[in-house]
């Protein structure tokens, strides 16, 4: 099946009762049984079925089904957020002690929440550099995983997925990607080697930003040494599936990060459109870059650029896409703003992946929370305005920027 394909009809849970074609919205808290030993059966996981939404819900299994299969994984998990995505991913096999490598170039949400971490022990070693040279100059006996954002939200690096999955796996610890700002139409990590893999399904899933929400995708193949994770042990009877046993049994279950049934439904009719909508918000994003670049007195980073670093990398590894997303360097904050507050068909929003162009001033918004160290790192400077391209016609944002910036 091509993707548009699979996104219609894989993983899709059909309705037997009434022939609906997607899954109904099931807004209901907890599933009623005919008698006491049928739901304890299901209670006890000896018996399908659901029977309270925190710790399961059939619309909620059906998005994951979807995305599962759009990702190509063995199972997934969905949350409340991308946020909770995050930190369940990571904190259901993570110990206190233990180190994350992590790039330099992430989203600064995800920054702040790797902060907290470090209230319970857990470092961060940030870098650049995924180089297997510099990785081992990096990586202590507690380093237990390797996470990065397929493309940086809004540094815009590109990483090489297979490259440091290598490095991962002859260390024995699994690589946790973030694809969100990629998807699944641009490239599936767990393909290229990757263990687990985080969306913030609020974003270019859901396309239409009217639900918050997240997922995990777990590939089913890391080979977990129970003495190096010892948050797994309790469930190495499972083996390779452990991890993902623990999470939806335990970690996100009793967390209590479960999403809504609604907005799994939301998320569900995204997903049969994203391939289609990725295809556009790309093209525009990369025409909407080009025109810019050319246009004195402001810079502009997107991956496709022509002298762009990660050129070679994103037009191989992204199916020659470069992603929905461009920063703009306008020479100072006061022009950022002006040109911000001179746009009338872009909206003003801290978002990405909708059907709209939104823009941002991340210095003070979404990097609000961040050292200046940090917010370079991540291709944050005084300067910088952060656009998350829609599918409007190309024409009139062409017309919109240029008006802005002249």
């Amino acid at each position: 099946m091509g993707f548009n394909t699979e996104a219609l009809h894989k993983g899709l849970v059909k309705d037997e009762s009434f022939g609906a074609t997607i899954t109904p919205v099931y807004q209901v808290s907890a599933f009623g049984y005919k008698d006491m030993e049928t739901l304890e059966r299901v209670f006890g996981g000896k018996s399908s079925g659901f029977a309270y939404t925190r710790i399961g819900n059939p619309t909620v299994a059906s998005f994951e089904s979807r995305i599962n299969a759009l990702e190509h994984g063995f199972g997934a998990v969905a949350t409340a957020s991308g946020m909770a995505a995050i930190s369940h991913g990571l904190m259901n096999f993570l110990s206190a002690g233990d180190n994350i490598i992590a790039s330099a170039g992430l989203y600064g949400g995800t920054i702040q929440l790797f902060s907290i971490f470090k209230q319970f022990n857990i470092s961060i070693t940030y870098t650049s550099d995924f180089s297997h040279e510099n990785l081992e100059k990096l990586y202590k006996e507690n380093t237990k995983a390797i996470f990065a954002e397929t493309i940086g939200n809004p540094s815009l690096t590109v990483i090489d997925i297979a490259s440091i999955a290598e490095f991962a796996h002859k260390k024995g610890i699994p690589l946790v990607i973030d694809n969100t700002t990629a998807t699944p139409f641009l490239v599936t990590p767990i393909d290229l080697g990757a263990d687990i893999v985080i969306h913030s399904s609020s974003k270019y899933i859901n396309g239409s930003a009217d639900a918050i929400s997240g997922v995990v995708i777990y590939s089913g193949k890391f080979k977990w040494d129970f003495d190096r994770f010892p948050a797994l042990k309790e469930y190495k009877a499972f083996s390779n599936l452990s991890y993902l046993v623990r999470l939806r049994k335990d970690f996100w279950a009793s967390m209590g990060g479960c999403l809504s049934p609604f907005n799994a439904f939301l998320n569900i009719i995204g997903l049969e459109t994203l391939g289609l909508r990725i295809q556009k918000i790309n093209d525009n994003a990369r025409i909407l870059a080009e025109e810019l670049n050319n246009i004195e007195g402001i810079s502009v980073n997107y991956p496709l650029l022509k002298g762009n670093s990660n050129r070679e990398l994103a037009q191989r590894q992204l199916k020659g896409y470069g992603g929905g997303i461009l920063t703009i360097s306008t020479g100072s904050r006061e022009k950022a703003f002006k040109l911000i507050n001179s746009l009338k068909t872009a909206i003003i929003a801290s978002n990405i992946g909708d059907v709209r162009t939104l823009v941002i001033y991340p210095a003070t918004t979404l990097f609000l929370h961040n050292t200046k160290e940090e917010m370079n790192a991540a291709g944050v400077f005084d300067d910088t305005v952060r656009v998350s391209v829609g599918i409007e016609d190309i024409e009139d944002l062409l017309a919109d920027f240029r008006q802005a910036i002249l």
